[in-house]
């Protein structure tokens, strides 16, 4: 137990194994081409290792006690970093128009929180005011990642408080996964449209121009949500 707690220990014993593994895969027979795979895969300069590196984070800061003066709506139990708290000042339509920002954080950072959960708050508050139409536009470069990203939604969605907000996600692909808070059919989202449009560059240029998608900027709101740019 002692050993497999030691960092350069394990580091080595998972070198050995992966080693061990690609030199099986592919099955040489003869045992001079198989050590020949071997030293080129663990060659210090060349080969597929590196390391081991140490990667060492501070913590990020709490925020400070004031952060729900920004909302009237946030997740239940749950309570922002410091530069959350930040976006959300400069996001939120609560107490004035929202500001263009630039998010820079870290991975797992929660870069995705500091411009939904505003965004969520502010189609929430115009839903009760009894505005319709798309009020948000959630750009996105690849599908893969409006499809995952649209996961979150719909599970923040599914706060009772948002039963009135909705999303969809329009892509180029027919979507793989059907959500119970998003909408993935475009005949639905036409018909409807949703408070919060999750969509890529490409096609909001063929939203803004084709005539079978005229319905769903009825009634579009997006003045009072601003650029917001999140950069991983």
């Amino acid at each position: 137990m002692d050993t497999v707690m030691r960092p350069t220990l394990a580091a080595e014993a998972l070198r050995a194994n992966l080693t061990q593994y690609l030199t099986t895969t592919f099955g040489l027979t003869e045992d001079p081409v198989r050590a020949g795979l071997a030293s080129f895969l663990i060659h210090p300069e060349q080969g597929i290792f590196r390391g081991p590196y140490l990667r060492i984070r501070t913590p990020f800061r709490p925020a400070a006690d004031d952060w729900r003066d920004h909302l009237e709506w946030a997740p239940r139990d749950w309570t922002p970093w410091g530069h959350q708290a930040k976006a959300f000042a400069r996001l939120s339509t609560l107490n004035g128009p929202a500001r263009p920002t630039l998010v820079t954080t870290g991975t797992g950072s929660g870069k995705t929180e500091a411009f939904l959960i505003p965004v969520l708050d502010h189609c929430r508050r115009a839903r009760r005011a009894g505005r319709a139409g798309v009020k948000a536009i959630l750009l996105y470069p690849m599908n893969a990642l409006a499809t995952d990203q649209t996961g979150r939604i719909d599970a923040l969605l599914q706060d009772p408080d948002l039963a009135d907000v909705t999303a969809g996600l329009y892509i180029g692909d027919v979507a793989a996964i059907e959500y119970e808070r998003v909408l993935t059919k475009r005949s639905e989202m036409r018909r409807t449209p949703p408070d919060i449009l999750i969509t890529n560059y490409k096609m909001l240029d063929l939203l803004l121009q084709r005539a079978d998608d005229l319905p769903l900027w009825a009634d579009a709101d997006l003045g009072c949500v601003s650029r917001i740019r999140i950069v991983r």
